[in-house]
């Protein structure tokens, strides 16, 4: 009975450790948007924003709370720059970002000031994406920096 009890947990810890580390059950899989669902504001817990815009720039507040910034040079200028998803070249073999990819799973973050690109990865459904600014998709974000889409773009006129 023992060895039985042993072999489930040692089953269910890594399903529980997977679960919070991607910050719940919802946001374990890959979400796959289109850029017009990307367009807007995104917010996180702790503070961060992103604001998306059509023509693939982007604005950002205090982006250099999140741990990822510290893998940049000078995170406290990060509050600008251009956004593309990542899409196979041409050869296919490799996957580069793309401004004119239309939809995608990762979004490339390429900051103007900082000399720093940092990949956004979105989790969950279609529907209700989270987006994870991180350097490893499987680490996932702190529970404070999944950052949920809160305005969605200004319509035309």
């Amino acid at each position: 009975m023992g060895q039985q009890l042993w072999r489930s947990i040692a089953f269910v810890a890594p399903v529980v450790a997977l679960t919070v580390s991607c910050g719940g059950a919802a946001a374990i899989h890959a979400a796959k948007i289109s850029a017009d669902q990307v367009e807007g504001r995104w917010t996180s817990e702790g503070g961060t924003s992103l604001a998306f815009q059509e023509d693939h720039t982007f604005t950002a507040e205090h982006f250099d709370w999140l741990p990822v910034a510290s893998d940049c040079k000078e995170p406290s200028v990060l509050s600008s720059g251009r956004w593309a998803f990542y899409a196979p070249t041409a050869s296919g073999q490799f996957n580069a970002a793309d401004e004119s990819a239309t939809r995608g799973t990762v979004v490339s973050l390429i900051f103007s000031a900082g000399d720093c690109e940092i990949n956004a990865y979105l989790f969950g459904d279609e529907e209700d994406p989270v987006l994870c600014p991180t350097g490893d998709p499987d680490v996932g974000c702190p529970s404070d920096g999944y950052l949920e889409r809160s305005q969605a773009a200004a319509s035309g006129p």
